[in-house]
């Protein structure tokens, strides 16, 4: 057992992408990034190794991600203790006395517990050493990812404008029901507007309106109050269910345990045009909003 928890602790990371494709289904390729709760079993999988830790170096081998990695990061990094570890929507904060680290992974980051003395592959671009001889590697193939360095996070542009977490309390039906006013978008792309709520991403998505039997497209300022609770309660039920399995299995995505996770065998929609709905039977479809993938099921959802 405590084998096996090392183990976990020592591979938590991301799914190893293959042409960013991962396959949902025999008949279904599509293209996904790593949603809020991979981003949290993440978290939870390296704050062992992190928290209370001492910062004795930082190996930067290219700062070409989404953003240049700053130079504050070097020279301030070291020597600090890392005092906390929270997620902020997709977005890691690594809190310390002299300032935060904000890493967000983009679409095919992922973060390894390593030796020190591991030899770097060709995408693994930043290693975060502690004096305990661990070091937390950040692997990007697509750079899409980020790594940042401030001192108000929470004022920070990428966090100021967030709107609350699905899980917390703040986030609830009459909430979304408000927000909602005068919003003509569709349902599905108001609950993937960070400013609205944030991290819930496209497979969530699909899932929660599926679940609350709302269609995709309808319009967002027309979905009634009590609606809107049970869809609330859907994002929250959805994405509870997935960081309680450890993220969403889909193509290469593996629990650090080594064994797939479980919460691919409960996607009701997403990946699964064509295939039969689990409650009445019918085909499964998809279409397209906002650019994304959508699958939802005509007969239970309205």
């Amino acid at each position: 057992m405590q084998e096996a928890t090392e183990k976990w602790l020592l591979n938590a990371q991301f799914p190893r992408w293959r042409n960013n494709f991962i396959v949902c289904s025999s008949s279904q390729a599509i293209i996904s990034m790593p949603e809020l709760p991979e981003v949290e079993t993440s978290r939870r999988g390296i704050a062992p190794w992190v928290l209370n830790q001492q910062v004795c170096g930082v190996v930067v081998r290219d700062r070409r991600l989404r953003w240049p990695v700053p130079g504050e990061i070097d020279r301030q990094l070291p020597g600090q203790v890392i005092r906390s570890l929270r997620r902020r929507a997709k977005y890691l904060l690594f809190e310390t006395g002299a300032g935060t680290a904000i890493l967000h992974l983009g679409m095919s980051g992922s973060l390894r517990i390593i030796d020190t003395d591991e030899p770097a592959g060709k995408h693994d671009h930043v290693d975060i050493q502690f004096e305990s001889g661990k070091a937390v590697r950040f692997r990007d193939p697509r750079r899409f990812g980020s790594l940042l360095w401030t001192h108000k996070p929470y004022e920070h542009n990428l966090l100021r404008s967030l709107g609350p977490e699905p899980l917390s309390c703040e986030f609830d039906g009459d909430y979304l029901w408000r927000k909602a006013r005068g919003r003509r978008v569709s349902i599905k792309q108001f609950i993937m507007n960070g400013s609205v709520v944030v991290g819930v991403g496209n497979i969530y998505a699909s899932e929660a309106l599926f679940l609350a039997g709302i269609h995709p497209r309808r319009r967002a300022d027309r979905i009634s109050a009590k609606r809107m609770l049970l869809l609330a309660d859907a994002i929250k039920s959805v994405l509870q269910s997935a960081i309680e399995a450890g993220g969403t299995t889909l193509r290469d995505f593996h629990g650090g345990d080594g064994e797939p996770g479980y919460f691919r065998q409960k996607l009701a929609v997403y990946g699964r045009e064509g295939e039969l709905c689990g409650r009445c039977k019918r085909p499964v479809s998809m279409i397209v909003l906002g650019q994304r993938s959508t699958f939802y099921c005509k007969d239970c959802q309205k």
